[in-house]
């Protein structure tokens, strides 16, 4: 793990020099930016979730995501979005009597082709590939398969208002032949609110439909984000609460929570 946290300080600090020569914008449109998933923008945010709840014996666990965003200019009217969730995740029990797990979880990476320009009605979207890499490094902390399917998001910034739908849907296609097979459907609707002084407020579902055990996962999220400056380095604090309006019989039950800590590096 030593290895991994010391590539990221690299990576944190590599990034660090776009800061430095990017042109001046305000904090209200960086804002507006981090409510767009495939903004032009390279943000790099590291997000815990806490949930409890998990089997008979009320296990729970706490996941950070390491997710950098890092947009690429193909031409005047074209970027690829690449969009990466690798879990550094603790948990306890989560599977009966299970004990503690701790390490890397699965890695989910997407790539989105968007126009480089919203549409005359202001709509946003992208569409591509997503890929689900079996990196965990502990049984209880990943699916053993490998994964594939199509990922698109649809959104629209309307003065202060962001509202959109990102989603994906993941068959998986190699991997551990003693483990299931996967064929989940990731439906994600958003919407936020950012004021002039730069504070969002966002409420969206990270809904998962697993079609292998017809068992819905229904996360509701409302999250508060403030966007600071610190030595002319971009970065947006998150809190927010979580409410499991459904899940799996195993699955995570009532009320989590989510803080972040996301560093921006505007081109």
């Amino acid at each position: 793990m030593k290895k991994v946290v010391s590539r990221i300080v690299l990576i944190v600090a590599a990034l660090s020099i776009w800061a430095d020569t990017a042109n001046a914008q305000s904090s209200e449109e960086l804002a507006k930016k981090l409510s767009n998933p495939i903004a032009s923008l390279i943000s790099v945010p590291f997000q815990f979730n806490y949930d409890h709840g998990y089997g008979p014996e009320d296990g729970d666990k706490a996941t950070m995501n390491i997710q950098p965003v890092i947009p690429f200019s193909l031409n005047e009217d074209w970027n690829l979005i690449s969009r990466t969730i690798l879990p550094v995740t603790w948990q306890n029990d989560i599977a009966g009597p299970s004990g503690t797990q701790f390490g890397l979880g699965d890695t989910l990476q997407s790539f989105f082709l968007s126009p480089s320009k919203p549409t005359e009605s202001g709509v946003v979207w992208g569409a591509g590939p997503v890929f689900l890499l079996p990196t965990a490094t502990d049984e209880l902390l990943g699916s053993g398969k490998w994964g594939a399917g199509p990922t698109v998001v649809v959104l629209k910034q309307d003065g202060p208002w962001t509202y959109g739908m990102l989603g994906n849907h993941i068959w998986s296609f190699a991997g551990q032949s003693d483990r299931r097979d996967l064929s989940s459907t990731f439906m994600q609707p958003f919407i936020s609110y950012t004021t002039k002084d730069a504070w969002t407020f966002s409420l969206n579902t990270e809904s998962t439909y697993d079609w292998e055990t017809n068992d819905w996962s229904v996360p509701i999220n409302f999250a508060v984000a403030k966007l600071i400056t610190i030595d002319k380095q971009p970065i947006s604090l998150t809190a927010g609460l979580r409410y499991w309006a459904a899940a799996p019989d195993n699955g995570p039950e009532g009320l989590g929570f989510r803080v972040a800590v996301t560093f921006l590096f505007p081109k």
